[in-house]
């Protein structure tokens, strides 16, 4: 029989990161590979828009430059991660306070030394312009850390949780991250005042019904690098990643509408015979295409883009919220940390909201206790609500979720890993690998130690 008119040995469809993660692997292993896209870009949720110079992130999720598959996934070493400045900001009471990010294999005196210095210093380049209801250039040194006796504990037991084996991570008993922080013997202040609206931040996650080991990976990651953002914007990542592919690879502006086993269907170009067929779109499409793969819930995610007449915070500070006293749950002036979002003297502040889009009003009020400004001035760009941002990961959740349904049937996400970019990028090298081993190909990575997801 003559062969079809299209073949290739793998079809993945969808082009995030996860699809293209397997993309690079199956292409550099020999394999012919083709990925479908229905949207006409790349990236999937991590998306970018464009307004008026400015580069405004749909969902705006959080890395940190410890994600192992950042470095370990072919094109991505032209990738520039903007850092955010050391010192987190966490505001209660009317006040700023700054923590430190924890130097993994710091002692316990060291940290002790380095938590003085912290609580004596004055809040330097990470000032806001007038905290509130705080002498300029002041740090408190009660609630929401205590004093650098705490401060030392909270320091000490994330350089510990840095060095421990993911290993020893996943195998602890597994409750909702909220319950699960009691028993860390830190202060509840600490608890109430850092960790809990630091993790909600890293998890997308205001209630903190997340697993508990999901969580201590994303303390493992933060305590282990820097919190970032991708410079130029979170569709970078996904456009480095499809440009760095053997031209014509990726296929954008193709509906897939069936799959099997040796066919994919499209609505626009027929059918594509393969060999595999590999599914990198997001649960809810996995889901319609394979009818019995489960959806996750998921966390919903909004976020706020302003721009103002001047910078609210000086320096590339993450600002949280520990009191929980609006619907704002952590800002930035993204300006301040990657220059490139905004044109020459703009300034970007991006505001994220775990839940739903409130009314534009109550973002402002709280927007101006936080920073201790007047936010009247400030001009709205865009809001953005995924209502299906984040795949929720409750107990119990196996972070290795098989990717190999059957033989020439494979799918990845972050819905089959943790719910991040390093997840997503971990498990397309798992379902490349699994292809791989059941095309009989050994890859050239095979004796690489899979990394473990953060």
């Amino acid at each position: 029989m003559p062969e079809p008119a299209h073949h290739a040995d793998v079809v993945i469809v969808g082009a995030g990161a996860a699809g293209l993660s397997a993309a690079h692997r199956l292409t550099s292993a020999g394999v012919t590979t083709v990925v479908l896209e229905a949207a006409p870009y790349v990236g999937g949720r991590m998306s970018t828009e464009k307004v008026d110079g400015f580069r405004l992130d749909r969902i705006g999720q959080l890395l940190t430059t410890s994600y192992p598959e950042l470095r370990r996934t072919p094109g991505l070493g032209s990738l520039v991660l903007r850092p955010f400045a050391p010192g987190l900001l966490v505001h209660s009471e009317g006040r700023h306070h700054r923590a430190a990010e924890p130097l993994p294999g710091r002692s316990a005196r060291g940290a002790l030394t380095a938590a003085r210095a912290l609580a004596s210093a004055p809040l330097g380049p990470l000032a806001a312009r007038t905290p509130a209801r705080a002498a300029p250039g002041t740090a408190s040194r009660s609630a929401p850390l205590g004093g650098p006796l705490d401060q030392a504990r909270l320091g000490s037991a994330l350089a510990r949780l840095a060095a421990l084996p993911v290993e020893r991570l996943l195998a602890r008993p597994e409750l909702p991250a909220g319950a699960a922080l009691s028993a860390r013997g830190l202060p509840a202040r600490t608890i109430h005042g850092f960790l809990r609206p630091l993790l909600s931040a890293l998890l997308c996650d205001p209630d903190l019904t997340t697993s508990s080991r999901c969580a201590d990976l994303a303390l493992h990651a933060f305590a282990r690098g820097r919190l970032c953002l991708p410079e130029g914007g979170a569709e970078v990542l996904p456009e480095l990643l499809a440009a760095a592919l053997p031209p014509g690879v990726v296929r954008t502006g193709v509906r897939v509408i069936s799959v099997s086993t040796s066919a994919v269907g499209t609505a626009e170009h027929g059918e594509i015979s393969c060999r595999a067929v590999l599914l990198a779109t997001d649960a809810r499409a996995a889901a319609e295409l394979l009818p019995g793969l489960r959806v996750p819930p998921f966390h919903e995610v909004s976020v706020f883009h302003h721009t103002a007449p001047e910078p609210p915070l000086d320096g590339p500070a993450l600002l949280l919220d520990a009191d929980r006293a609006g619907p704002v749950a952590h800002t930035s002036v993204v300006s301040q940390v990657d220059p490139s979002r905004a044109p020459a003297d703009g300034v970007l502040i991006s505001s994220t909201v775990l839940g739903p889009p409130p009314d534009e009003q109550a973002v402002r009020t709280h927007l101006a206790a936080l920073y201790g400004v007047p936010t009247h001035r400030w001009e709205s760009l865009a809001v953005h609500h995924t209502r299906e941002a984040v795949p929720a990961m409750p107990p119990p959740h196996d972070v290795r979720r098989p990717v190999r349904l059957l033989a020439g049937l494979y799918v990845c996400g972050d819905h089959r890993d943790t719910s991040t970019v390093q997840g997503a990028l971990h498990s397309g090298r798992r379902a490349a690998h699994a292809a791989l081993t059941d095309f009989g190909i050994t890859p050239a990575y095979a004796g690489e130690p899979l990394p473990a997801a953060a």
